[in-house]
């Protein structure tokens, strides 16, 4: 079980990796007794990094690998969270990739949060309450770690392999829509490519927040007012090279268009 100074040592190491552009062999291969819990504390290692090196703030929080089909992909069978700063939210439009490594677009819903929650106990209709409206979002999802070998606790210890997000145009009261029918389409250089449904995360995208904010309970830390979650891909990771354009639409919330270039 690494001590102290080595889930410091794998932080920074994240850390830089992401500076760099670099990657480096799974933590599971090297510490064959990490525990999840030694790898967040790894990934609260690498976000002080961003926050005092880079002068980022916490802008929000995510969820990963929630649907069956993302589980499969990765080989990783339960969720996550990670941390979202300023730096990773871009506009829609023409965006670089140049500073990611080996990414992969997802298709989700967001939530803007108009009232903090914070667990135990925190119920779907609590998150329904919580939120000022939801957005089409494409969250491109990166891993320091090399070719994607990952397990649950390389992705943990990697900020839930965030790389940066993309929230749409477009938002509604959730209150008018049904979360769990909604369908979105995605395109790829405007060919289709994928489609899914709310349902495909947890149930409901509302389960998914209510699980992030009971998580975030058990661990003294809350979702906050004003905050972005992004509540996990409907489908498949896709992965993305300069010169792909990614369009998504989920009918009564809204569309997302991405163009990458390096």
């Amino acid at each position: 079980m690494p001590d102290d100074s080595t889930i410091s040592a794998y932080g920074d190491e994240l850390f830089n990796c992401m500076m760099t552009r670099s990657v480096v062999q799974p933590l599971t291969e090297r510490e064959s007794e990490i525990t999840i819990e030694d790898s967040y504390r790894i990934s609260q290692q690498f976000l002080r990094r961003r926050l005092e090196a880079n002068n980022e703030t916490v802008v929000g929080k995510k969820i990963g690998v929630t649907s069956n089909v993302v589980q499969s992909m990765l080989g990783v069978f339960e969720p996550d969270f990670g941390f979202l700063t300023d730096a990773m939210q871009v506009g829609e439009g023409e965006i670089s990739i140049g500073q990611l490594i080996q990414p992969r677009a997802e298709a989700e819903i967001a939530f803007r949060l108009s009232r903090s929650l914070k667990g135990p106990g925190v119920t779907a209709d609590d998150v329904l309450a919580a939120t000022e409206a939801v957005l089409p979002c494409f969250e491109i999802v990166d891993s320091r770690i090399d070719n994607w070998q990952i397990k649950i606790q390389d992705t943990v210890a990697d900020n839930a392999s965030c790389g940066i997000f993309v929230l749409g145009s477009g938002q509604v009261d959730a209150r008018d829509i049904d979360l769990p029918a909604c369908k979105v389409t995605v395109k790829k250089n405007g060919q289709f490519l994928s489609e899914g449904f709310g349902s495909a995360v947890q149930g409901s995208p509302l389960e998914a927040v209510a699980w992030l904010a009971n998580t975030f309970g058990r661990l003294g830390m809350s979702l906050d007012a004003g905050e972005v979650v992004l509540s996990g891909s409907l489908v498949p990771l896709e992965p993305i090279v300069p010169g792909d354009v990614m369009t998504m639409e989920i009918p009564g919330i809204g569309t997302t268009t991405a163009r990458f270039v390096d």
